[in-house]
């Protein structure tokens, strides 16, 4: 936060075989943290799934650093299109079994068989023919505050529970022409190959995802058809593509779409709250949490091993588990 100089927040992925994940998150690790390099990042024997925040004046040495290994050799880089340089600020490397959790198998079918890549325009061209069917390949919480214009808006809380959705939801519809998008497109690399293996016929996906998306309308000039803000994994959780406002605060129904995580870090729920909101509640998703958040810390600790007892609702908004925990702890006398 008393960092003087400027960064560059970006993202990039690529499925490729790596022999040793750990030899390469170790690697990884040695080299960018010598550069003061933050974010959060995945790599698996499939690839590796990066997020990151580098300092300006680190970039080309980070560029030529990630070009030094065979399997990311020319990876592309998406760019935030707003950054304000407080995306990350810590640099976290692990090994996975998958860069992306999809629940999947993937020798059941050909992953590498993907949909076609479009730019930005010949996207937006695509979207204009008749019989097109716009599939958005992201969670509920993400499509809820920006997508594309008359998009198929999957209420999923997981990619492993949206795959199976879509699938079912499309059913019928293989002759027709699917155009897929999701935040920096891993997601679709994935998904694509997964309906086409299903039968679907002209399968595309948005290369690059939204974020390159947007760097390319600001930059050719080209009308947006994605509307509000695209939702980012880090520590901004949002950059605005277009001025309109599709959101409402999940507390009294005011148009708004600032994300925010609940102050009591029993339940962290990410939830949307307005300005006046927070004035009376706090950052907290309900008068329960707050409650809660206020007790002493043993009595949480106690009460934390009920926890997993009461999870069963949605992990997004609407404070399941606080008021649970709250009424049990308020009638005790806590």
């Amino acid at each position: 936060m008393e960092e003087d100089f400027p960064r560059v927040t970006l993202s990039f992925y690529r499925y490729v075989i790596v022999a040793d994940p750990q030899l390469m998150r170790d690697t990884l690790w040695r080299e960018w943290s010598a550069m003061n390099v933050f974010g959060r990042i995945y790599v698996a024997k499939e690839g590796i799934n990066a997020q990151l925040s580098v300092p300006e004046h680190y970039f080309q040495a980070f560029r030529m650093k990630v070009d030094d290994h065979v399997e990311l050799k020319d990876v592309p880089f998406k760019i935030a299109v707003e950054d304000d340089g407080k995306s990350f600020f810590r640099l976290t490397i692990k090994v996975r079994e998958k860069i992306v959790a999809d629940g999947l198998d993937d020798n059941a079918f050909d992953v590498t068989n993907v949909g076609n890549h479009l730019t930005a325009i010949e996207f937006n061209d695509a979207m204009e023919k008749p019989g097109t069917i716009v599939v958005d390949m992201r969670n509920h919480y993400e499509s809820e505050v920006g997508h594309f214009t008359n998009a198929l808006l999957p209420q999923s809380e997981s990619f492993r529970e949206e795959l199976p959705l879509v699938l079912d939801q499309l059913k019928g519809q293989e002759d027709k022409k699917i155009l897929m998008y999701c935040t920096g497109g891993v997601r679709c690399e994935k998904a694509s190959a997964y309906l086409k293996h299903h039968g679907f016929k002209d399968v595309n996906q948005l290369y690059g995802g939204i974020i390159e998306y947007a760097r390319q309308i600001k930059q050719q000039d080209i009308p947006s058809k994605f509307i509000g803000k695209n939702f980012v994994f880090d520590e901004r959780l949002g950059e605005r593509i277009t001025d309109d406002i599709i959101a409402h605060c999940h507390q009294c129904g005011k148009k708004w779409d600032h994300h925010i995580n609940c102050g009591n870090t029993d339940c962290h729920v990410l939830f949307i709250q307005c300005d006046e909101c927070k004035a009376k509640l706090g950052e907290f998703c309900s008068a329960e949490c707050r409650t809660y958040a206020e007790l002493p810390e043993e009595t949480r600790v106690q009460l934390r091993k009920e926890r997993k007892a009461v999870r069963g609702g949605s992990s997004y908004g609407g404070g399941h588990f606080s008021k649970s925990i709250a009424a049990k702890a308020l009638k005790k006398g806590e």
